[in-house]
């Protein structure tokens, strides 16, 4: 089994939806990187249930450090976090345990841990684990800023309601990922919003879920991150990105556009901008051959409907190994995609920082001025 990512800073999650605690364990800091306990609440707010649109699941997700921090920062060793689950209710999933949930990892996980598997709200596989996800990378979010590199993913649609793209203007941009960082729903036109949110709640109160697009920008990426075939920048985000619970889809720049387009299109010129090199066109999000090239750099995903739905579903008795039908009781999102863009943005801050360690170390981590020499 696999719980840890990472060569140069490693994370590994720990626990399950029902169980006592949440974790996680991140390696490679540098001492003295400043815990900014604040920020990290904000960003856990962020990934919270809130009112008719989410769960009614509620967790307070105080974060308890209990190693590799020491008077707000980090001590160079292995900086260990947990949050405790206070508001799991295990019974509706008692009552039919035996009922594989239909688009949920019940099956596979019986199958992978021979039926010993913590299947309560989806155990280990549960979005519950992008907690303590989020409250570590949190860290790694504050350091990429201090140094001028910043992330914001927006729900670019849902329920086939489309919000406003990422600028190419770059000072448009930045005001667009700032903006981001602040709003309560993540969305570039408010009444695109509360169209989105009102089809969340028509789809609840039918029993059903609906899912989602989102759409991520990275600004002040120096050129040179990454490296060609099996340490691209596309494949090593790709590979956290698919470990976000419901992501089934990952498309870089104009992505499956391409298909439809002509090189003379898909090409970005290159120009000379304040003595630096730069793209006039964006449609390869950032990358060339696996590297960055200064640009912003742009990736989409697209997250499923919650499985977990409300109407009389066709399933399996694991058990009994016979037909079975299936209407599950207690608590669920009706979607999840508003609350997986501060996910995804964790996801992006942890590769980023992988990348800049293995091009320079921890020297990057260190106060004051770097470069990638």
């Amino acid at each position: 089994m696999s719980d840890t990512y990472g060569k140069h800073i490693t994370l590994t999650l720990t626990g399950e939806s029902h169980g006592p605690a949440v974790g996680a364990v991140l390696t490679g800091l540098a001492a003295g990187i400043r815990v900014d306990e604040p920020f990290m609440r904000n960003q856990l707010e962020r990934r919270r249930a809130k009112g008719s649109i989410s769960t009614a699941r509620s967790e307070e997700d105080a974060v308890r450090f209990l190693s590799g921090v020491y008077r707000g920062y980090t001590t160079g060793t292995a900086l260990t976090l947990m949050i405790e689950n206070k508001d799991a209710q295990s019974g509706a999933y008692e009552a039919a345990k035996n009922l594989l949930r239909p688009g949920h990892a019940d099956y596979t996980a019986s199958v992978k841990y021979r039926g010993y598997a913590d299947l309560r709200g989806g155990g280990h596989a549960s979005g519950r684990l992008t907690a303590p996800f989020v409250a570590a990378c949190s860290i790694l979010t504050g350091l990429l800023r201090s140094k001028g590199i910043f992330i914001a993913t927006h729900l670019a649609e849902c329920a086939a309601v489309s919000d406003l793209p990422f600028s190419e203007e770059p000072a448009v941009l930045e005001q667009q990922i700032r903006s981001l960082n602040e709003t309560a729903f993540p969305v570039l036109n408010d009444s695109s919003g509360r169209l989105m949110q009102d089809a969340i709640r028509l789809a609840a109160d039918s029993g059903d879920s609906v899912g989602g697009i989102l759409e991520t920008a990275v600004i002040g990426l120096p050129a040179g991150l990454g490296e060609p075939f099996f340490g691209s920048v596309e494949s090593e985000l790709a590979s956290l990105l698919f470990s976000i619970p419901a992501v089934k889809g990952v498309e870089f720049g104009a992505g499956f556009g391409f298909a439809r387009m002509k090189g003379s299109r898909a090409n970005d010129p290159l120009r000379m901008k304040d003595r630096q090199i730069v793209t006039s066109s964006n449609h390869n999000g950032g990358i060339n051959g696996g590297i960055t090239n200064g640009m912003p750099v742009i990736f989409r995903t697209v997250i499923k409907p919650t499985p977990s739905i409300y109407m009389v579903q066709q399933t399996v008795d694991y058990e009994k190994r016979c037909n079975a039908v299936l209407q599950i009781s207690g608590r669920h999102d009706p979607c999840i995609a508003h609350r997986a863009c501060v996910v995804q943005d964790s996801a992006a801050a942890l590769c980023i920082a992988e990348l800049l360690c293995a091009r320079c170390g921890t020297k990057w981590q260190e106060d004051g001025a770097w470069n990638m020499d």
